[in-house]
């Protein structure tokens, strides 16, 4: 028996984890038969399939007001409270219609449960799926408790009640071990783990002409050598790492490229590794263009690159992040089958190192060592092709959409007694 699936988020659109994982997600499950469609502020999905309130995305000018008045402040003011009530009444009104026209069967909260970038449409949804009961998996990329800019807030009372919610027609799925075990502690729900991933078991159609175009239009000459760093520009993303690793390397064909934009958390770090690379002589590329998402078909045909265009002319991958939920850029690279040089964060190492890739690693700092690790890669290509095809089939093992499959069965049996 095929369902109708909701996904909610306040951003289905571009190329955040997020969204990328949703779409994985939707395409897992409309090859079990099912139907889905979206709920956000921003989307870029097909509009048959989509349900747009602009007052769910967590830059509108509502939810910006709230969030300044609430974040490194210990107490809120009676206006802001009404506020956060104004705006939540309008998005649970909207979640109504969303899941009424589209006869949804299943929810699946992308994140909106999980980090409080927006507070009304955290406790609207939580709302409903108390009212209505509707079955809902709650699929959690980052908590609050991970983030310091949440630490000093006003809100304690709705993080408790939603960001989770703890209700019994919730399955909490999270993507590490890490998480899992915090939010037991925190809260005593349960969840279960599902990594992200990626079509291990077909390869990624590439288009050759849009892809050279790419470099082009990053004005790199055929003999450069392009450093991809495959991040949006956060200060997590640890991008100085890549910029003193393209500098140690100490050639000037090497040029590194930052293929996602900044702005989700200002703009300051992004205009201090500008300084910061030009100070050290390293040739730096910021892709200032949208970027449509591969796995969404609905928008393919509308952006001029997507971004499976930026991924197969790169030379090597640099992913030095000081902390990450998991690590979409690190399963790319392994994806289009690209060297990588990876910061050894926590969930990388507990998680994803016991798996036995073989990658350039660093432990928060680079060494001399790495650095050579790193030129005998880009200079061997034997090395590098016995490199690429191990991680490619260790990854096909552990981060594929078949195990995706297996896992949203599992959940989806436990709601309807049915599998996809």
């Amino acid at each position: 028996m095929n369902k109708n699936i909701g996904f909610v988020s306040t951003r289905f659109a571009g190329t955040d984890g997020v969204t990328l994982e949703a779409s994985k997600w939707a395409k897992v499950l409309e090859m079990g038969g099912n139907e889905f469609y979206w709920f956000a502020g921003l989307l870029d999905r097909n509009p048959k399939r989509s349900f747009l309130v602009p007052e769910a995305f967590f830059q509108h000018e509502k939810n910006n007001w709230i969030d300044r008045q609430i974040f490194g402040k210990k107490r809120r003011d009676s206006d802001v409270t009404d506020a956060i009530y104004e705006l939540k009444c309008l998005l649970k009104q909207k979640l109504k219609e969303f899941i009424e026209k589209f006869n949804i069967d299943l929810l699946v909260a992308q994140n909106i449960l999980t980090i409080p970038m927006h507070i009304p449409l955290g406790i609207a949804l939580t709302e409903i799926i108390a009212e209505t009961q509707i079955p809902t998996i709650a699929h959690h990329h980052d908590f609050y408790w991970e983030r310091t800019r949440f630490m000093v807030n006003a809100v304690g009372d709705y993080l408790r009640m939603a960001f989770p919610p703890n209700l019994p027609n919730i399955e909490h799925v999270v993507i590490n071990s890490s998480a899992q075990e915090e939010l037991a502690l925190r809260t005593g729900i349960s969840s279960v783990i599902i990594p992200n991933v990626l079509d291990f078991d077909n390869p990624p159609a590439i288009d050759k002409e849009a892809a050279i175009d790419f470099r082009k239009s990053i004005d790199l000459e055929p003999g450069d050598k392009m450093i991809l760093q495959p991040t949006r520009i956060v200060q997590r993303k640890g991008i100085e790492h890549a910029i003193d690793l393209v500098e140690d390397l100490a050639d000037d064909r090497y040029k590194l490229v930052i293929s996602h934009a900044a702005g989700d958390e200002g703009f300051e770090y992004v205009e201090w590794l500008k300084e910061h690379a030009k100070e050290r002589g390293v040739g730096l590329r910021l892709v200032d263009i949208h970027m449509s998402d591969p796995i969404n078909p609905d928008v393919n045909n509308k952006d001029k690159y997507s971004l499976w265009d930026v991924y197969p002319y790169a030379d090597f991958i640099t992913y030095p992040s000081l902390y990450e939920g998991f690590g979409n850029a690190f399963l790319e690279a392994i994806y289009f089958k690209k060297p990588l040089l990876i910061n050894r964060y926590a969930i990388f190492v507990r998680d994803i190192e016991p798996k036995g890739f073989d990658l350039a690693v660093m432990d928060g700092f680079l060494t001399k060592s790495t650095v050579a690790k790193v030129r005998e890669i880009l200079e061997s290509p034997e090395r590098r092709e016995k490199m690429v095809t191990t991680n490619y089939e260790i990854a096909r093992r552990y981060y594929s959409y078949t195990v995706l499959r297996r896992c949203l069965n599992n959940l989806i049996y436990k709601f309807f007694g049915i599998e996809m």
